[in-house]
């Protein structure tokens, strides 16, 4: 079992560095952040670019998995992303764990774009890793897609980049995909944060019927890749308390999650805690890993 913890991009610099430290201090195993224009549960406060957060981090740390919570096909494009991709890849020497997922509100409305489907917006995300791990592979890519064009786009001077895919997948279609993307890198996998359901037994059922899904997946596949599972997609803040945390991880690891993720105490409102939980929990850290 391997820990990580989200730290949301809402601090300048100045208050973020020493919790992308205390990350690696504290001995998580990946630190990720959220990639959006804005996000619903905290509409009004300050919001940090993505990627600008990922490179500082990756110049403050030296070991720790510096992940994207998730990219979004809503305001990117494959080939200019790619750039970035390359750039963090580097800047972090090959510490950079891609989260990719299918996005949602209300990023698809900032832009003045229409919103989509759901299934529309599955069909875009396939498009969009199957472009994106091509570009990473690759040299002269061309590409006429439904939502993509790429027209000898260029990779040089770096190819053939492995860069972990980590895919986001609730549904049938999108875990296919984390099957297919999933299986040529070690720290690939499949991210969920478990279905809708506000009691907490209904989100424990609905990652049951996920990881059956998943296992026949890997089973018909001969596949083999990591589970990460957000712990706070429950109702329940997984670093309320330590037995919380405790129970959590024996229930996740008997559904085969292979990574757990929470979120850095806030002072209030969402993901509210403490340090001194956050730091209990960090102490069991290697006696879970171990297991």
């Amino acid at each position: 079992m391997r820990f990580g913890i989200t730290i949301l991009p809402e601090h300048p610099w100045a208050e973020a560095e020493p919790l992308w430290r205390g990350a690696e201090e504290l001995g998580f195993d990946h630190a990720w952040t959220y990639d959006h224009l804005s996000w619903g549960g905290l509409p009004d406060v300050p919001w940090y670019g993505t990627v600008p957060t990922l490179t500082a981090a990756a110049l403050v740390t030296s070991r720790i998995r510096l992940g994207t919570f998730v990219v979004s096909p809503n305001f990117r494009h494959p080939a200019a992303f790619v750039r970035e991709v390359l750039s963090l890849h580097d800047v972090s020497e090959g510490r950079l764990l891609l989260g990719l997922g299918a996005g949602g509100s209300p990023d698809d409305r900032v832009l003045g774009s229409a919103p989509l489907p759901p299934g529309r917006r599955v069909d875009r995300l396939v498009e969009f890793t199957t472009l994106l791990s091509e570009l990473l592979t690759r040299d002269h890519v061309d590409h006429t897609g439904e939502y993509f064009t790429t027209v000898d786009a260029r990779t040089l001077p770096t190819t053939a980049v492995d860069v972990p895919l980590v895919v986001a997948a609730n549904g049938p279609r999108s875990q296919r995909l984390a099957v297919r993307f999933g299986s040529g890198q070690p720290d690939s996998g499949w991210v969920t944060t478990g279905g809708p359901g506000t009691e907490d037994e209904d989100w424990w059922d609905s990652l049951s019927d996920l990881s059956r899904r998943m296992d026949r997946l890997q089973e018909e596949t001969g596949c083999e890749l990591r589970r990460y599972l957000s712990l706070d997609g429950s109702s329940r803040y997984a670093l309320a308390d330590v037995d919380t945390f405790t129970g959590m991880v024996e229930r996740a690891a008997g559904l085969g999650f292979t990574d757990l993720v929470t979120h850095w105490p806030r002072r209030s409102g969402v993901y509210a805690g403490s340090r001194d939980t956050l730091e209990s929990v960090a102490a069991l850290l290697p006696q879970w890993r171990d297991a």
